[in-house]
């Protein structure tokens, strides 16, 4: 019998002596048949003394009957009892947390002052090519893209399938929003998206490299309002603040964090931006519930199919031999 061999029903099996009960107590059924009324009938009870009564006959069923019998319920009982293969545990990942990642893709990500490989690339080729790994690892999260320039609007909604944002992370360019910088309408958009969402964890991941322009919703003010919904804000400030080509505004990115309880992070090179999300992960770690789900193998068909097998052979040897005996018959009175 293999290990992982189980029984669902073990109660089943306690109903094995059924039938031996049902024939003890029961009474055996009784049927009426015709019967032929003799002239003198009473003539011959009166000439005798004996007065008439009740009969009854009692069939009983052969050694083979019963052996038949007994296979079919204990492969009935067999089938009821359920018996099954159950494979390893395996764990099940829930989703715990909210992750959103808003990303500038404004005309100064195109800025060509990065390194990949000892080759000179975009801001935005080398920020997707850390992200990718990033993306990839987040498992047990659900991640949602919003890209922002000009205007801010979402790539990809809140969902657990990470290849999905990713090739979403991957179709995105550089100018798609607009040239200017709105960090406000950002942070905006993206509480507007957590609070379609039933679960409490929400975090944030701002990625700029840019000060915002000041239309329509200020960053400081977008940020109190995430902070009411209970947003946590890790802000990246991309590029050397100090370098001749950038215009970074690191004072509000960190007022934006410390508003939320987030934290600010610089990122001049890919080296910095792969130890960033180091250290996003230490800061949030991947959280998610394990539950077992334990594959079976329900075998009741196999004993359920012989069951019905055994009958449906009674039944056709049943029937052969009632045609035996009618041919028989007739040969006897021919």
């Amino acid at each position: 019998m293999p290990e992982n061999f189980e029984i669902g029903n073990i109660w089943a099996l306690f109903l094995l002596p059924l039938p031996i009960l049902v024939y003890w107590l029961l009474p055996p059924v009784r049927m009426k048949s015709a019967s032929i009324n003799l002239p003198t009938y009473s003539k011959v009870l009166d000439q005798t003394g004996q007065k008439p009564r009740k009969a009854a006959m009692v069939k009983r069923k052969g050694f083979f009957s019963w052996i038949y019998l007994t296979l079919i319920w204990c492969l009935l009982l067999a089938a009821l009892a359920s018996p099954q293969l159950v494979g390893e545990p395996e764990l099940k990942v829930k989703t715990s947390r909210n992750f959103l990642i808003a990303a500038d893709i404004s005309f100064s990500m195109a800025t060509n002052d990065w390194t990949i490989d000892g080759k000179k690339v975009r801001r935005w080729d080398a920020v997707k090519e850390v992200m990718h790994d990033f993306i990839k690892e987040r498992k047990g999260d659900r991640m949602g893209l919003v890209f922002f320039g000009s205007s801010a609007y979402i790539q990809a909604p809140f969902t657990p399938d990470l290849e999905t944002v990713d090739q979403m992370l991957e179709e995105a360019d550089v100018g798609m929003a607009g040239q200017m910088t709105n960090i406000g309408k950002a942070i905006a958009k993206g509480t507007t998206l957590f609070e379609k969402d039933t679960i409490e964890t929400k975090v944030m991941l701002l990625l700029t490299d840019g000060v915002d322009a000041g239309i329509d919703v200020l960053p400081l003010d977008a940020a109190d309002m995430a902070r009411r919904d209970s947003v946590i804000i890790y802000t990246i400030g991309i590029g050397d603040p100090f370098g001749n080509q950038s215009d970074l505004d690191e004072k509000t990115l960190e007022e934006i964090a410390e508003m939320t309880g987030g934290q600010y992070f610089r990122a001049i090179d890919t080296d910095r931006l792969n130890e960033i999300y180091d250290e996003l992960n230490k800061l949030e770690p991947i959280e998610y519930e394990e539950e077992e789900n334990k594959p079976v193998t329900l075998l009741y068909i196999y004993p359920l199919g012989a069951a019905l097998g055994l009958m449906l052979l009674g039944m056709l040897i049943g029937n052969i031999g009632s045609s035996v005996k009618k041919m028989n018959r007739k040969e006897a009175y021919v």
